[in-house]
């Protein structure tokens, strides 16, 4: 028996390495090796440790990063099918594991997101996001699945949603906010673009009204405004390009001109709210369009038109959600990176630091090791969530632009292999990890550039943490191993 399985598993080590992609690999240890000197940078003082001593933080890392390479290993061998079969178990576990969390864990600065063995830690939240995609993969490649029936569509948001709530209940707002990086997957499975467009103009309302909220011209309010102006230019769109209804958008830019020529001769004699004739004018598209859909039967116009009556109520509940849901924190922090108010010492003061950190470096850089504001721990939480203002001091502008070329590629790869893949399990789960690192890169970059607001997110495989670098590490290498048994086949 020892033999015949020491035979099996002689052969499954032989044919992996034929077909797993060593290109995403060596892009891999690329990053792991360029994460871990960035890692020294950012937290080796030379007078009191080695960069090899556990203790610290660049040896504690290469420990993890051994851990890491077992897994890898233990992955690979194992049966592809391993990973479709105990999908929804590996994500009960996970989900258990989440709401254990939520119990039992200790308060770390504010959240309770960190399951803690003496001095050993963990972090579930980082290992919910392959869970996830492995139980978003299993139910979406059951049989005659159809992602636009209204049942399979619920179960998969569910599926989404539950590991992000119980994140969301640990106070760690921005590791939840990953899983909406699941919807770039749907979209390439099916999903109507009008939920996708729907949710980067809630992203665009929510930020405009915010910045202009308290802009007010004459008798208008600007944000009230350039939104529901927003909403009718979007409406003409989807009108002139889904529909391609020449008619309809000859009929509502008119009426449009028409009311706006007449509130502007108003103007002329007395003060006129142009938010409320726009807003009015908004009001008009709608019965317009809902009219369209009546007469001609076609549901497209009733989807146009509830998008416009959706963003205007969503606009009208930024205020609500602002001031009565989001932390104290968190609003302070949108406020400081919509420019709205300027903290420097407070809020703002890692973003200030990290811009300086990364502007300080230029072109080239000061070199391994020679960053002064890291050195002297200018930047918080330079080690984990702003370790890119060390690429940037330490290695300038060039150096910067290696890593975001690098996860560029390497991105744009496992795009590549996701497209490629013969079974629906396989392309999803690919999909899947592709759109979380990319939520990953976007975020955290944008972040410590201050181009999004702080939401406390890993640069993958550069951010020190043992749970962030095996999080990551198992959500590739499960799809490396999905993708070598599809060429083993």
């Amino acid at each position: 028996m020892f033999i015949y399985l020491r035979e099996i598993v002689g052969y499954r080590k032989t044919e992996i390495w034929k077909t797993i992609d060593w290109f995403t690999i060596i892009f891999y240890l690329l990053m792991i090796v360029a994460g871990w000197f960035t890692i020294c940078g950012a937290s080796f003082e030379f007078d009191s440790m080695s960069l090899f001593d556990i203790n610290g933080r660049p040896g504690s890392q290469l420990m993890w990063v051994g851990v890491s390479m077992v897994v890898i290993f233990v992955i690979l061998m194992l049966e592809s099918d391993f990973f479709d079969v105990f999908a929804y178990l590996i994500y009960a576990g996970i989900i258990v594991l989440l709401i254990a969390t939520i119990f039992f864990a200790p308060n770390i600065k504010g959240s309770h997101s960190w399951l803690q063995l003496g001095s050993f830690r963990i972090q579930p939240a980082e290992f919910a996001k392959f869970a996830t995609a492995l139980a978003v993969a299993k139910f979406m490649n059951s049989y005659g699945f159809q992602l636009t029936t209204v049942k399979n569509f619920s179960i998969t948001l569910l599926l989404i949603f539950l590991p992000m709530i119980c994140i969301i209940l640990q106070k760690e707002t921005g590791s939840a906010l990953v899983y909406f990086a699941f919807f770039l997957m749907l979209y390439r499975e099916g999903m109507s673009g009008y939920i996708l467009l729907a949710g980067v103009c809630a992203v665009a309302f929510f930020v405009t009204t915010m910045k202009f909220s308290d802009v007010v011209v004459g008798a208008t309010d600007m944000g009230e405004l350039i939104v529901s102006s927003m909403i009718l230019v979007i409406s003409f769109f989807l009108v002139a390009t889904v529909r391609r209804d020449r008619m309809a958008l000859q009929v509502m830019l008119g009426g449009t001109a028409i009311v706006y020529l007449a509130a502007y001769i108003t103007s002329l004699f007395v003060p006129v709210n142009f938010a409320w004739v726009s807003m009015g004018l908004v009001g008009l598209a709608v019965v317009y369009l809902v009219y369209l859909s009546m007469r001609n039967w076609v549901w497209h116009y009733a989807l146009i038109a509830a998008f416009a009556l959706g963003s205007m109520a969503f606009m009208y509940s930024v205020d609500y959600v602002f001031d009565e849901i989001l932390e104290p924190h968190q609003q302070i922090r949108i406020k400081v990176s919509l420019g709205l108010e300027d903290d420097p010492s407070g809020a703002g003061y890692n973003v200030n630091q990290s811009k300086i950190a990364i502007g300080s470096g230029g072109l080239t850089g000061k070199g391994f090791l020679n960053g002064t504001q890291t050195k002297l721990k200018y930047v918080p939480e330079q080690e984990t969530d702003f370790i890119f203002c060390t690429v940037g001091e330490e290695h300038g502008f060039v150096g910067s632009s290696v890593v975001l070329i690098l996860f560029g590629i390497f991105i744009i790869r496992l795009v590549i292999l996701s497209e490629r893949q013969n079974t629906t399990f396989a392309r999803v789960y690919g999909y899947s990890v592709a759109s979380i690192f990319f939520f990953h890169l976007a975020i955290n970059v944008g972040m410590v550039t201050g181009i999004t607001p702080v939401i406390g997110i890993p640069l993958p495989f550069f951010s020190y943490g043992g749970s962030s670098l095996l999080g990551f590490t198992i959500l590739l290498f499960i799809f490396l191993r999905l993708d070598a048994s599809r060429r083993e086949r």
